[in-house]
């Protein structure tokens, strides 16, 4: 089994794949929190704090924000 390995242990395409995760984590998650912001209480599925932290769960949290937290058509 893989165990952790250290910065100099990984190689270049390795390194690249990181930060290129990363950097589209962190990516999400800003742009999920923005529109959490920015999107009134109505079209906006449950509580936006409960949103807020779930956006902090890696990738999966900002993605299901956008398919499942924001409501297509209001009233």
């Amino acid at each position: 089994m893989g165990g952790r390995k250290s910065w100099r242990d990984m190689s270049r395409r390795q390194r690249i794949t990181f930060m290129a995760v990363g950097t589209v984590q962190m990516a999400m998650l800003g742009a999920a929190q923005r529109s959490i912001s920015k999107t009134p209480d109505a079209q906006i599925r449950g509580k936006k704090a409960v949103w807020r932290a779930v956006c902090f769960i890696n990738l999966l949290g900002p993605l299901s924000y956008f398919v499942f937290g924001r409501r297509r058509d209001v009233a």
